[in-house]
């Protein structure tokens, strides 16, 4: 071998090691497009294909989002079945319920009463604000204070379920929002007494539906509706009063010898059986939706009543309790040391009392409903409770948020699964009569015929009828997702055999054949992994009219039967002219994801059929 050989080796070796990195992980962007498309698999083509799409891209991102969205919040937003709370109905979406103005905390806080989903406030300088979701009907709204009360000094408020009452310094008792039903009807005595202040009004309270007034010298004035509640006050009572407790349906009274009393003349709820240790050395009492707290002299609660929430189980306080606040179903209680303790339902955080509220000298509570205030020494308001609901709630006061998120991943999986059973029927029926043929494929072609011919709607509501209530909820759902497999599987079948006549005639069939591999081998191994690609796009698309399909039975009411949700039977629930005119939000949001999802995979089925057909690749 001469020098120069021998000297251009090591170069050419080098030569090709630079360009074996080169290609490697410097590839030319210039490549040949039939080199290219040799160098690239059939699936990588077609993802290729697919990406390049921006409609289709953004269609499979939306998806995915909305997808990890209904599988992963439910583990965070609890949904309680049993939810539903008539002071909650209907309420608008958003995040305002104790966004108290600041003009409030700026000119001192004379008052705060928290109403079921608003709150009246008065500073001061006698200024009445209203906030929350003040609107009680359609037409109503709590926020529209009647011109005589601003101009009035008022000193105290009251927020009752639909109307509200206010005390001017005069002693003059203003009411104002719902008068269907009493609520504003004042007793001659108060309207009496609004004419010529003879009465000294020590203090309002508001309920549902009836209110009372308390004078000085121990005399209650009740009125309101008269068929919800026995508003008659026993005469030997009159004069001895000294603080009243107002629940839902019910009313009990503190005396001025200690005890709490039963002071209707009828006796019908639990909170007027007034138990033995509430009736001495009681100092003031607080009502809730159901129950009353009776502080006494040392320092203690107690507790009565419907006690469903767990208002009974009074903490242990490390200092006597000097004052009691009720809200719906929870009780607030202020400290001797200025802590704050409370206790009850929690399922709107209403007795997660904030540090800084712990830390800063509260002076007085005001508690109701969900919401709690604490006034502190130097005159700032902490808030906390329920702030409200992300995408409002229905007409059984059940959150919107927590029911999309929890029916969406019903829907969703019933879709999912039941296109897996479709799949897996049709793709091995679809195999065995493509490739055997003859009689097979006559047999298979036939039943699938007999299951096309099925009307699937009829067929699920006779089913769901003769079933009636002997399936639960669960094995419904089982169900429908076992028939909606079932019965879509033919055009699935159909495909995949038409594939099958195309693939098995191709050389890689002939060649295993040859060699002796098992029929079943290459039908399931070889053949079907060829023609899934184009299967794809038909799950795709039948994935989405699962979903369709099952809230059509749910709509129709032969679904997913209530209290679960899904999407189908919360557009069902909106079925109704006065929700759909004047509760948008029971129905837009759960109507545009159910919407979006279903157009999502609609164009995802689309970009995967352009992907796969080469007449669609531009080139």
């Amino acid at each position: 071998m001469s020098k120069e050989n021998a000297s251009s080796a090591p170069k050419k070796k080098e030569f090709f090691l630079l360009r074996w990195i080169r290609r490697a992980f410097f590839p030319n962007k210039e490549l040949d497009i039939y080199a290219e498309e040799q160098l690239q698999s059939p699936f990588r083509v077609v993802v290729k294909n697919f990406f390049s799409m921006p409609i289709a891209v953004a269609a499979l991102f939306i998806f995915i989002c909305v997808a990890l969205f209904v599988f992963i919040a439910p583990h965070y937003v609890t949904l309680d079945l049993g939810e539903q709370d008539s002071t909650l109905v209907s309420l608008a979406p958003g995040y305002d319920m104790m966004n108290y103005p600041r003009e409030l905390v700026e000119n001192g806080v004379a008052d705060i009463s928290v109403g079921p989903n608003y709150s009246i406030g008065v500073d001061q300088n006698g200024t009445v604000y209203v906030w929350g979701k003040s609107k009680v009907t359609k037409i109503i709204d709590i926020a529209d204070i009647p011109d005589e009360i601003r101009e009035a000094k008022i000193v105290q408020v009251a927020a009752g379920s639909d109307h509200a009452v206010a005390l001017a310094e005069d002693g003059t008792i203003y009411c104002w929002g719902n008068k269907r039903l009493g609520q504003t009807d004042l007793p001659f005595e108060l309207q009496a007494n609004n004419r010529n202040h003879r009465l000294a009004i020590l203090d309002i309270q508001a309920s549902n539906q009836f209110s009372s007034a308390l004078t000085e010298d121990g005399q209650l004035y009740l009125w309101g509706n008269t068929n919800f509640v026995d508003l008659d006050v026993r005469t030997q009572l009159q004069g001895h009063i000294k603080g009243v407790a107002l629940t839902m349906n019910a009313f009990v009274v503190l005396l001025d010898d200690g005890s709490v009393q039963n002071a209707g003349y009828t006796a019908s709820s639990t909170v007027t059986k007034v138990p033995e240790n509430a009736q001495s050395d009681v100092v003031a009492i607080a009502g809730s939706t159901n129950s009353v707290a009776a502080l006494k002299t040392d320092g203690s609660v107690v507790v009565w009543g419907a006690t469903t929430k767990g208002e009974n189980l009074v903490p242990t306080f490390d200092s006597p309790a000097v004052e009691i606040e009720g809200g719906r179903y929870h009780y607030v209680a202020r400290l001797a040391s200025g802590e704050l303790v409370a206790w009850g339902g929690n399922r709107y955080k209403q007795c997660e009392v904030p540090e800084e509220a712990q830390e800063c000298g509260v002076i007085r509570v005001f508690s109701g409903s969900f919401q709690n205030y604490a006034l502190d020494s130097e005159g700032k308001l902490h808030a906390w409770g329920l702030k409200g609901f992300i995408l409002g709630t229905d007409t059984l006061g059940r959150d919107v948020f927590a029911r999309l998120v929890n029916g969406g991943k019903m829907t969703m999986t019933i879709g999912a699964v039941s296109v897996i059973i479709q799949m897996i029927i049709g793709v091995i029926l679809g195999g065995l009569a493509g490739y055997f043929g003859g009689a097979v494929d006559m047999i298979i072609m036939r039943i699938a015929e007999v299951v096309s011919s099925m009307p699937f709607i009829p067929f699920a509501m006779i089913l769901s009828a003769v079933l009636g209530t002997k399936v639960t909820i669960e094995q419904r759902m089982y169900i429908i997702m076992v028939i909606l497999g079932v019965l879509s599987w033919p055009s699935l079948c159909r495909l995949v055999r038409a594939q099958m006549f195309a693939q098995r005639e191709m050389e890689y069939v002939v060649a295993a054949k040859t060699l002796g591999v098992k029929e079943s081998k290459i039908i399931f191994s070889q053949i079907i992994p060829n023609v899934m690609s184009v299967c794809l796009v038909s799950i795709t698309l039948a994935f989405g009219t699962s979903m369709l399909t099952e809230s059509t039975l749910s709509y129709l009411g032969f679904g997913v039967p209530l209290p679960t949700p899904t999407w189908g039977n919360m557009l069902t629930g909106a079925n109704n002219s006065l929700i759909i005119q004047s509760y948008w939000w029971n129905w837009v949001f759960v109507g545009a994801i159910f919407g979006i999802t279903c157009i999502c995979i609609n164009l995802i089925g689309d970009g995967l059929r352009d992907a796969l057909d080469p007449k669609t690749s531009g080139r």
